[in-house]
């Protein structure tokens, strides 16, 4: 049997409706570099460095394990990743799937190679908030971030299988989704390290299961560690609290990044947001700030206008979780997925 290589282009795959191999999509490179807009540029440019003869690509991670950093992603690994994929939600050659991701991250990167392995009929359309607006296509697969599922609720009728990353989902958009009858909504769990997603957990339930091959353990710090041997045999180190519960499930409780230290107790701002989710209707955080007796004092910062709470709204809380300040802020600093940037935000 042939070994499968970066150089493959499965029979099945096409790109807007046309079967391409690999000297089409060559051309079609050339044709978006020197013509396209920065999307366009960026798959063109792409496409060039995967059928190249390096044996990897180079990115520049996010940070979610540290500082950010250029990595190199071996070609093959990244063809194992969209194989699991492929196995984890049952993804056969021909199903139709739909690219509204930038290119520049992995990602979207990660949907071609996904396409072009497995045979998908793959659409693109440039990446904007509204991804599904004006198109009554059928999509067997899509992956958006939360700011494009909370912009195309009612279009997702149209879509069997959605995956949703680049940042956590909230309370508030999972009840959203919840009642989506024709659509499995999975949010991912992953990183550019992991080359995209190594775990997903259906909406409604609170458990990620790991893709296939992917080993999880705990460090001391409480802290997900990942192998994934078709990566590296060297583990991946998160800083993101989780709880095990075999040996390829695991619940998410949040970054110890963010584990506020208050007089000796720890709180995860996590697990206090989830709480607070169906009572505030602003976008808020949890987060600690210095204080002379306690160490950090919890406080709670709402994006907008300020306004009153009743001296017993939080009483549902523990003794612990209870704001001790309210911080209200015009508007929230996020990167470029959406995600909420805590700490700058308060500055």
């Amino acid at each position: 049997m042939l070994e499968l290589t970066h150089k493959n282009v499965h029979n099945y795959f096409k790109i807007n409706g046309y079967h391409l191999n690999a000297l089409d999509l060559s051309r079609i490179a050339y044709s978006y570099i020197k013509e396209g807009d920065a999307n366009e540029q960026a798959i063109g440019e792409f496409l060039l460095d995967w059928f190249d003869d390096k044996e990897y690509i180079e990115m520049r991670t996010s940070g979610t394990t540290g500082l950010p950093k250029r990595v190199q992603l071996q070609k093959r690994a990244m063809i194992h990743s969209a194989l699991s994929t492929g196995d984890f939600f049952e993804l056969e050659p021909g199903n139709k799937a739909l690219l509204c991701l930038p290119v520049q991250f992995i990602a979207g990167k990660m949907m071609l190679v996904r396409s072009l392995i497995l045979g998908l009929d793959l659409d693109i359309v440039a990446p904007s908030t509204e991804p599904l607006a004006l198109n009554t296509t059928q999509y067997d697969f899509v992956a958006m971030v939360p700011l494009q599922v909370q912009n195309s609720i009612e279009a997702l009728k149209n879509v069997k299988k959605l995956i949703v990353g680049g940042a956590k989902m909230d309370a508030a958009l999972e009840e959203k989704v919840l009642p989506l009858i024709k659509t499995a909504v999975y949010e991912t769990y992953g990183m550019t390290e992991t080359i995209t997603h190594i775990a997903a957990r259906r909406v409604g339930e609170n458990v990620f299961t790991v893709l296939p091959n992917v080993k999880i353990v705990q460090d001391d710090r409480g802290c997900l560690v990942i192998t994934v041997p078709y990566i590296s045999d060297e583990p991946v180190v998160t800083n993101d609290l989780v709880e095990i519960i075999r040996e390829n499930q695991f619940i998410f409780l949040g970054r110890i990044d963010n584990v506020i230290n208050s007089g000796g107790v720890k709180l995860i701002p996590e697990q206090i947001e989830a709480k607070l989710i169906d009572k505030i209707s602003a976008r808020f955080f949890v987060t600690g700030i210095p204080d002379s007796v306690l160490g950090e004092k919890l406080i709670l910062v709402i994006e907008g206008e300020k306004q009153d709470f009743a001296p017993d709204f939080f009483d549902f809380l523990g003794k612990f979780e209870k704001p001790k300040e309210i911080v209200f802020v015009p508007k929230f600093k996020e990167n470029e997925n959406g995600k909420l940037l805590r700490k700058p935000s308060l500055l």
